[in-house]
């Protein structure tokens, strides 16, 4: 019999922090909670949570934002996906946050490009979170923030160190002796970010939930891959599976599989054992264990899956 529990997450037992990155104090982006579920992150604090260390070739994390928080502006040298589990979210991109936006709900799904600035913030009216997937088990080795967001932070008390490290000043913390600021981009450099257009960007990287689940009546639709309907090798492929295209045939991958459901309940059988997954819960499937997912109850049910690949973790594929 194979233990899987503590493979599995669940949605209401995810640890939060609350200081995370170099904005955590800046009003307008000082409520953010942030999730590490799979994988070390790009979190920027020792009081980040790791839910399961195990290396996948990929990270899972998530955001939580109230009403009106947002995530400042930064850049990646991986993949950052991300999909809606709840709430609207207006994402925009640019050196400034004004080359572009598109506004996303429940099970939308959004690759951003790399190498582009990018930010979000929650635009409903409840409590949101938006699920992610980063590229490479280190994710690219950190956050590359706009100039003005280390200079909003450091004047609300908040310093980053050249380890990528913060440190809270106003609680009395200081930069380790020999340990130089984090070198901030020159205006030259921020400025020579790419500012693509809103239909470059929604075009090629934006999918809509009802759109693949009209794709995935049959067979699996391929959301991110070499032939996917975002194509891209970020090295990971991402699928969604609903009821019509479900199976009970126990399948077995040669990387882990992460199964996150979208809506319903999913039964994930394996052999000796068996579980159900919520909207918000993640599951790791080890490699070479044969499994199936199906829905467990009546009504809607879509589920993403994720499953590394041999793709080097880099620039969004443009081939």
């Amino acid at each position: 019999m194979t233990d899987l529990a503590d493979r599995i997450v669940r949605y209401g037992e995810l640890i939060p922090c609350r200081t995370a990155f170099i904005d955590a104090h800046t009003p307008g982006s000082d409520q953010k909670e942030n999730f590490t579920i799979i994988g070390g992150g790009v979190s920027e604090s020792a009081d980040q949570h790791v839910h399961i260390s195990i290396p996948h070739g990929f990270n899972i994390g998530a955001a939580g934002q109230p009403p009106k928080c947002r995530n400042s502006l930064h850049s990646h040298r991986t993949a950052e996906v991300f999909f809606v589990l709840s709430g609207r979210w207006r994402f925009f991109w640019g050196r400034w946050g004004t080359a572009g936006e598109v506004v996303l709900e429940k099970g939308d799904i959004f690759n951003i490009p790399t190498g582009i600035f990018r930010g979000f913030e929650n635009i409903g009216e409840d409590y949101g979170m938006i699920m992610a997937i980063l590229g490479g088990d280190d994710a690219g080795g950190g956050v590359i923030w706009a100039p003005q967001v280390i200079e909003d932070a450091e004047a609300h008390g908040l310093a980053l160190a050249e380890t990528g490290k913060l440190y809270d000043t106003k609680a009395g913390d200081a930069l380790p002796e020999g340990v130089a600021p984090m070198v901030k981009l020159t205006e030259a450099e921020a400025n020579a970010f790419p500012e693509p257009t809103t239909r470059e960007v929604v075009g090629g990287y934006v999918r809509r939930y009802w759109d693949m689940v009209a794709l995935a009546d049959k067979t699996p639709c391929p959301v991110i891959g070499e032939t996917a309907i975002i194509r891209d090798r970020p090295g990971f492929e991402v699928s969604l599976t609903t009821r019509g295209s479900a199976s009970d045939v126990m399948q077995a991958n040669p990387r882990p599989t992460v199964l996150m459901p979208v809506t319903g309940h999913w039964r994930v059988t394996w052999e000796g054992g068996s579980t159900v997954l919520a909207p918000g819960d993640t599951m790791s499937v080890p490699e070479g264990l044969a499994h199936s997912a199906v829905p467990s109850m009546t009504g809607d049910a879509a589920l993403y899956s994720i499953v590394g690949t041999e793709d080097e973790a880099g620039l969004t594929w443009t081939g």
